[in-house]
């Protein structure tokens, strides 16, 4: 069984060791690759104030390499008695270069190291959530100008209430997923400082060069105060948890709206089969169920960031094993929330729209607004066209006419999807992540 990096003299017993280490070597996996790129950036600067020489930091930096290709191509493996992924990088070090294996640690903490860990896979992991929300909203633009001309009921209180249109309907939730966007901005900022030097919170006395290794890793700034660094985890997994939620939200309630106008009650539009699922007992039934998993699991990712405050929410400062359960419901995540919105952009481009639904007459009442306005405008005062109206309904003599003219900005007749779509644009192009990713295949050589 391989040593821990802080054993002495006295083993820890096995039972304490398997409650304490947790599921952090399954956790570990997904931070891999980006543990192998901090060390690279730490060891490129640690050459550069003489604590290695420029053989020892090529020979480093090449088995770094090949231990960086097998954790992208999934061979990388953290062995049974080994604690964590740090752990097993300077293991494989030292068994292939011997003491010059040893010597990656100089300057740095696991705390340290795990941060950067954290930052890193996190950044990735918000360009992933990003690009997917993207496309998402593209589908939903698209989908918007497709069927602009195409009316459907408007609710309040699951009321019939005023026409609206499915131009708007798939417009809306485009311009929910820009304003979600403002949010994973705001998480990419405070994810994308760079942490390694504070060692386990309070510096080091070697001369580090963190501006060296922020620019290497290509972050926008660093966590200048050691102390604050140290205590941003659990505030940074907190903060993205808000961002990857507010997503969750917006796809949350656009897969209710999807069940409940699938079903035979509303009949407003029509799944793709491949996306339904039937009954055993029923044969006419075509269940939402992808939909239905999309609303469960984008509440299930709404209640993250209560789960990441709850751990670390009355922890004072420095660094405590509470913050090692963090991992655990946030590293997942991000795959979840990928899938759900995989799978959400698949349905919306393959989604029938019904195009007759006010052939139906159930739907004549949400025309009155309409008719109060043209005799408002014609002159009528517009508690007196109300009144009349009102009694025309009641007395079944009101006759709707489907003739509406709504031109004012992101109404029916004036969506203002490239406005939208300006709006996407500029928030996307505010990340830069063409910077990042030249830091890093930069470092990888």
């Amino acid at each position: 069984m391989a040593s821990k990096l802080w054993e002495k003299n006295f083993e820890v017993n096995q039972e304490i060791e398997r409650f304490t280490v947790g599921r952090d070597r399954e956790m570990d996996m997904y931070l891999a690759p980006y543990d192998v790129l901090g060390s690279m950036a730490h060891i490129t600067m640690l050459k550069s104030i003489g604590l290695l020489s420029a053989d020892e930091l090529q020979v480093l930096l090449g088995e770094l390499r090949s231990i960086y290709k097998d954790a992208v191509e999934g061979c990388f493996e953290i062995e049974e008695g080994v604690e964590d992924v740090h752990s097993q990088v300077e293991l494989m070090l030292t068994r292939r270069l011997g003491d010059v294996g040893k010597k990656i640690h100089s300057g740095r903490s696991r705390n340290d190291q795990v941060l950067v860990d954290l930052k890193l896979y996190t950044r990735h992991e918000i360009s992933e959530v990003a690009l997917l929300t993207r496309e998402l909203f593209d589908s939903l633009t698209a989908a918007s100008q497709r069927y602009r001309n195409v009316l459907m009921p408007g609710y309040t209180h699951l009321q019939v209430a005023m026409p609206s249109s499915f131009g708007l309907w798939f417009g809306a939730y485009a311009e929910s997923l820009v304003d979600d966007m403002y949010y994973l901005q705001a998480a990419w900022r405070i994810t994308n400082r760079n942490p390694l030097g504070s060692a386990a919170g309070y510096g080091s006395s070697f001369p580090l060069n963190r501006t060296m290794t922020t620019r290497l890793l290509g972050f926008d700034s660093m966590d200048y105060n050691v102390v604050y660094a140290q205590m941003c985890r659990g505030k940074m997994e907190r903060n993205v948890a808000f961002a990857l939620a507010t997503i969750a939200g917006t796809m949350a309630k656009l897969a209710y709206d999807a069940c409940l106008f699938n079903s035979q009650n509303f009949q407003f539009v029509r799944l793709p089969k491949e996306c339904t699922t039937g009954s055993s007992i029923m044969p006419h039934k075509k269940n939402p169920d992808v939909f239905e998993l999309i609303r469960a699991k984008s509440n299930k990712i709404q209640s993250l960031p209560q789960q990441v405050m709850l751990i670390m929410n009355n922890l004072p400062s420095g660094y405590f094993r509470d913050l090692q359960i963090i991992k655990e419901v946030f590293l997942p995540a991000f795959d979840e929330l990928k899938d759900c919105l995989a799978m959400t952009r698949y349905i919306i481009e393959r989604m029938e729209v019904n195009e007759h639904i006010l052939d139906d007459s159930r739907y004549d009442a949400m025309f009155s607004v309409e008719e109060v306005n043209r005799l408002a405008a014609a002159g009528m005062p517009f508690r007196d066209a109300y009144k009349k109206v009102g009694l025309d309904i009641e007395a079944g003599t009101f006759r709707a006419s489907h003739d509406i003219h709504h031109t004012h900005e992101g109404s029916i007749g004036n969506l203002c999807n490239d406005d939208i779509r300006q709006l996407m644009a500029d928030v996307m192009e505010s990340f830069h992540f063409d910077k990042v990713a030249a830091a890093e295949k930069q470092l990888i050589g």
